[in-house]
């Protein structure tokens, strides 16, 4: 049985290939490898796909957590291995659509995770001071600390909770992500173009600006957990919200953190050896054309 991950920058056009896709067979069951669409309620501003994509193909890794609750890495893993499990004893493939690198690198290479020190990380956040807790990580693991901005809060106080709970750095957990070993799955990129990618994020803006994304997000700004908060596109329409932005100064922010966004998943994902990058018009048919090629890999690493 061979599984197939899909992955690209966001806006590359994946959920509606992988539609494509599992539309062409009758045993494809789609997992969605995202760390914001495990959030329920958090729809629009995720990209979730539609009621009526999910009632077509089943669909998995969605809507696992309340947006109130802080959702882990280790606790995907184990809903994706229920899945994934689940597919293989239906007789049925797997399409991963993956936009979290993290998420997938967890799933497909078994990373070590480290644990969570609540004491520690109540601690750290009551520093307000985001740029002094980098400084600090700095000392304590200069490795992790070049990893990340020195404003990206979530990340630096991660990094320190690890860090100070464990006794060991943080960087050192991640030594996995710069090896490429074998994977019992096929990894195909959608190479889009990146002036089409640009295009298509402000289109999908657009698109969910219409569709009530202010509204979610106003219906859901006092659910929010600190990771579920910090997502794109809802962390500056709560700052709107909050009377720190303006609409349009929110809007037009979300575009250009998206962008970098899709840049920065490309880099990571370019990373992998094992990634076969397709042109969009391409993918469909190599999925559907080649699946027997992994017919004979094992499905569990």
């Amino acid at each position: 049985m061979g599984h197939v991950v899909l992955l690209g920058p966001t806006a590359s056009g994946k959920s509606a290939l992988a539609m494509q896709i599992a539309a062409q067979r009758d045993d494809v069951e789609i997992i969605a490898v995202d760390s914001m669409q495990v959030y329920r309620g958090m729809d629009i501003g995720t990209a979730k796909p539609t009621v009526a994509d999910r009632a077509a193909v089943p669909h998995h890794g969605l809507d696992l957590a309340d947006p109130s609750e802080d959702f882990t890495v280790t606790r995907y893993r184990d809903a994706f291995d229920a899945a994934l499990a689940a597919i293989e004893q239906r007789g049925h493939r797997a399409l991963l659509v993956a936009g979290t690198g993290l998420y997938l690198r967890a799933v497909t290479d078994r990373l070590d995770i480290p644990g969570q020190w609540p004491d520690v990380r109540r601690s750290l956040e009551a520093d307000p001071d985001t740029e002094a807790l980098h400084a600090r990580l700095a000392q304590l693991d200069p490795d992790a600390a070049a990893r990340m901005t020195a404003t990206n809060r979530r990340r630096v106080v991660r990094a320190l909770e690890v860090t100070l709970g464990s006794g060991r750095a943080f960087s050192s957990f991640g030594d996995g992500l710069t090896a490429y070993g074998p994977a019992p799955f096929r990894f195909v990129g959608v190479d889009a173009d990146a002036d089409a990618l640009a295009a298509r994020i402000d289109e999908r803006l657009e698109t969910m600006l219409a569709a009530g994304f202010i509204d979610e997000v106003h219906g859901l700004q006092d659910q929010l957990s600190r990771t579920a908060a910090q997502a794109l596109g809802y962390r500056e329409v709560l700052a709107h919200l909050r009377g720190e932005l303006t609409l349009d100064d929110a809007i037009a922010l979300i575009g250009q953190r998206t962008r970098r966004l899709a840049r920065r998943q490309r880099a990571w994902f370019r990373r992998d050896p094992r990634v076969e990058w397709r042109k969009p018009v391409e993918v469909a048919g190599a999925v559907l054309g080649d699946w027997d090629r992994c017919r004979n890999l094992s499905t569990r690493g």
